[in-house]
């Protein structure tokens, strides 16, 4: 057996750091001139106050943005249906063309109706007014509640009955000639975008994929395209029951003699828009404007609204967004009432299909990823 001789090399033993001790960094804080930290914490709140400025100037322009890679991704099932038989570029200019003949022939389909039909109801109001203070059902109501009806009704109708009024309801001519302008060039601005990311989406989803490592591409862009692809087939199946409601409620109030049936036709479309409120809130409205007629022509509409509602959820609905977006029904109502109080109109139209894009990455990274974990071996005692 070999002894330990005094040439032999013993590591001597390191003592362990202790716990208490502070690291440099922490000590190089404590050593810092207190007036310097505040000055780098002032530059802080200030750098972000600029970026909050920049983003709230910039915001219509985001706007822009974002409607225009919504309405690219909603039209990009199309062109890719007409790409199985034509080059990729003359499937968007295909697509793209019928969206702009599609939109002109509304405005000038609707446009000049609008106009007369708004300007025969200014020149009309007076005597509408006459006409519904002299009817039976003012006069039963009036009875009824007393004064209280009839000086509310009578300051409601005599604001009603001056022209000048109802011209300036919309904050005057050149106000409303501003906000159409400024429409029309939003409206173009969207369509010029539309169009660059319908042109690019494929190379835009290559470049995003780059930002992703190599391992993960794959599975990366299959989940791009099953977003993209719900968010596509979202946009359609809306827009597909907003015409029909459009359609519909054309034909039907042109029948029974309602006021500016092409407007009213325009607010339903506009309310089919958006999910779960738009098409009751659009028929409420239009009720509301058929009662200028009569009491008649507004339980009319009312009873059409009711009808196509329990049409519209019960047999359009389903067979028109079987296929777009597969989210619980407690889901869209929330995504709806969230999306319409954080972004308005905007933000409850893009709020269902969001929501199914994180069901997708949901079910395709969250739950995977929980299902490869195990629970750790248990070690027992020899």
């Amino acid at each position: 057996m070999r002894r330990k001789s005094n040439n032999d090399h013993v590591e001597p033993v390191k003592p362990a750091p202790s716990p208490s001790r502070p690291s440099a960094a922490v000590a190089s804080l404590a050593r810092a001139n207190p007036f310097m930290l505040g000055l780098l914490g002032a530059l802080g709140v200030l750098v972000a106050l600029v970026i909050g400025g920049i983003v709230d100037q910039l915001a219509t322009v985001l706007v822009y943005i974002g409607v225009a890679i919504f309405l690219a991704l909603g039209l990009d099932p199309i062109v890719r249906f007409i790409e199985r038989k034509l080059p990729r570029p003359a499937a968007v200019a295909i697509v793209v063309t019928g969206v702009v003949l599609a939109f002109a022939g509304i405005i000038l389909a609707i446009v000049p109706i609008l106009v007369q039909q708004v300007t025969n109801l200014i020149e009309d109001g007076p005597q509408m007014v006459k006409d519904i203070q002299a009817s039976g059902w003012f006069k039963d109501l009036n009875n009824q509640f007393g004064s209280t009806f009839e000086d509310a009704a009578n300051g409601i109708l005599s604001f009603l009955k001056d022209p000048g009024n109802l011209a300036d309801i919309g904050g005057g001519v050149f106000a409303v000639g501003a906000g159409i302008a400024g429409g029309f060039t939003g409206v173009t601005i969207v369509l010029i975008l539309t169009l660059y990311f319908m042109a690019s989406l494929h190379g835009i989803k290559r470049t995003a994929a780059r930002f992703v490592p190599a391992y993960q591409r794959d599975t990366f862009s299959e989940l791009l395209e099953d977003v993209s692809g719900a968010v596509g087939r979202y946009v359609i199946g809306q827009a597909s029951l907003a015409l029909i409601n459009g359609v519909l409620s054309l034909i039907m109030l042109s029948i029974i003699g309602a006021p500016v049936p092409a407007l009213l036709a325009l607010i339903a479309f506009i309310g089919s828009m958006i999910p779960l409120v738009g098409t009751l809130s659009a028929s409420i409205i239009n009720s509301l404007i058929c009662l200028f007629i009569s009491p008649l022509t507004a339980l009319i509409a009312i009873i059409y609204y009711l009808v196509y509602m329990q049409i519209e959820a019960y047999v359009l609905s389903p067979r028109i967004m079987s296929k777009a977006v597969a989210v619980p029904g407690a889901l869209v109502v929330i995504a709806a009432v969230a999306g319409g109080a954080l972004g308005g109109i905007l933000g409850a139209l893009v709020a269902i299909p969001v929501a199914a894009s994180i069901i997708i990455i949901v079910q395709k990274v969250l739950f995977p990823a929980q299902d490869r974990k195990t629970a750790p071996p248990v070690l027992t005692a020899p």
